[in-house]
């Protein structure tokens, strides 16, 4: 996959595991574009701008809330007529991954699988369902 126009936002991650997940995501697509968000503003901006949103856990930042499912449950239901980014959550925790799925994201992975396959496979299919 090589799409430029593809932004991938990486929401409420800190320095280092921003950093391991952007060489993951480069890694997965080369040409894609890849933004930090930690705060309201810059939210606001990869909601208009991003195509995929990998939002962790527990945000790390100043995002309205400290937990990274409330956060895909309040975008997924306010979300209207608007387009939104493709929602996964980062997180090793099973029930934190299915209240995300409920909420409206698609299956994301944890950042202890960031060198396995299936992450891979799931950031895939959130760049395809983007780019559709």
């Amino acid at each position: 996959m090589n799409d430029t126009s593809v932004t991938v936002a990486l929401v409420g991650h800190c320095g280092a595991d921003a950093s391991s997940l952007k060489r993951f995501v480069s890694r997965v697509d080369k040409g894609v574009s890849v933004v930090r968000v930690n705060d309201e503003a810059s939210l606001r901006d990869a909601i208009d701008s991003a195509s995929v949103m990998l939002v962790n856990r527990a945000l790390d930042g100043s995002l309205g809330t400290s937990s990274g499912v409330e956060l895909i449950r309040t975008l997924a239901s306010s979300r209207g007529d608007s387009p939104l980014p493709t929602l996964l959550l980062v997180s090793n925790y099973a029930d934190a991954q299915e209240e995300a799925e409920a909420a409206g994201a698609m299956p994301g992975f944890g950042k202890s699988d960031l060198r396995g396959p299936e992450a891979a496979s799931r950031l895939e299919a959130a760049l395809r369902a983007a780019r559709s």
